[in-house]
């Protein structure tokens, strides 16, 4: 049971099925994902969604996500709690949320924990952490103690760091001008937030967006260009969810095979 998701969240799923194992997601009834184009949260406003090959499906009740699970798809579920659902008894539970910190996660919760990224300490609220950060320490396995803490800016991408993630100018409706994959060029109004202009930072390709209107606060990130110019990037599971995911079905069968 993965709660949370979001692109980092959908490379662990995809670990995961492909390694066999039934996966459900737990999500805000409004995600507040960027890279909506793979990101099983997607299925929360779209019904379903399928990222390279996964396909997503929301479920209503505990016995229809054993359904969805049960041919093989990933199951997502409106529940932002653990508790209150049914049938359903997770033998992994991994917190994807990516809050940079523990907002109720327990190492009692299920027979394997997971946190990913700062927050977490392994051996204390979860039975281990997998490392989120890019570098040299990226997806790898976290037994005892916490990941890197958080630095507060973004990777660098293509040359840029911060100036590639867009943030709301001002608290309101997110109305958007372009799609996710769109080539865009610096100073281009990508679309605005409670009427002000977002434009873009610099030459690059619309990576995410977050849902068009939505109602969002100021500062919150709503968007993510990427100086690197590849729309068919915008649609493929990045390296970097990918070796998060890798780390998670690591961490799930070190830990039942008994050599955690």
């Amino acid at each position: 049971m993965l709660r949370g998701g979001g692109d980092l969240a959908t490379g662990v799923a995809w670990r995961l099925t492909r390694a066999g194992w039934p996966v459900v997601v737990l999500e805000l009834p409004e995600p507040l994902t960027i890279r909506r184009t793979v990101a099983l949260s997607s299925a929360v406003t779209d019904g379903e969604v399928s990222v390279q090959g996964m396909r997503g499906v929301l479920a209503g009740s505990a016995d229809e996500a054993a359904k969805v699970t049960a041919r093989g798809d990933v199951a997502v579920m409106v529940s932002p709690e653990l508790a209150g659902l049914g049938p359903l008894r997770p033998d992994v539970v991994v917190d994807a949320r990516l809050a940079k910190r523990n907002i109720d996660t327990s190492i009692g919760d299920a027979d394997v924990v997971i946190g990913l990224g700062p927050g977490f300490i392994a051996g204390s609220d979860c039975h281990a952490v997998v490392e989120t950060m890019r570098g040299h320490r990226l997806g790898r396995v976290i037994w005892s103690g916490s990941a890197l803490p958080d630095t507060g800016t973004p990777a660098e991408l293509g040359g840029q760091a911060a100036d590639r993630v867009l943030r709301a100018p001002a608290s309101g409706e997110v109305v958007w001008h372009v799609d996710i994959g769109d080539l865009v060029t610096e100073g281009q109004p990508l679309g605005e937030v409670g009427g002000v202009i977002l434009s873009a930072p610099f030459d690059g390709v619309v990576r995410g967006a977050i849902r068009g209107g939505m109602s969002v606060r100021a500062g919150l990130k709503v968007g993510d260009v990427d100086p690197r110019r590849d729309p068919s990037a915008c649609f493929q599971i990045s390296d970097k969810a990918l070796a998060v995911g890798g780390g998670v079905l690591e961490a799930v069968l070190v830990h039942r095979s008994g050599r955690a």
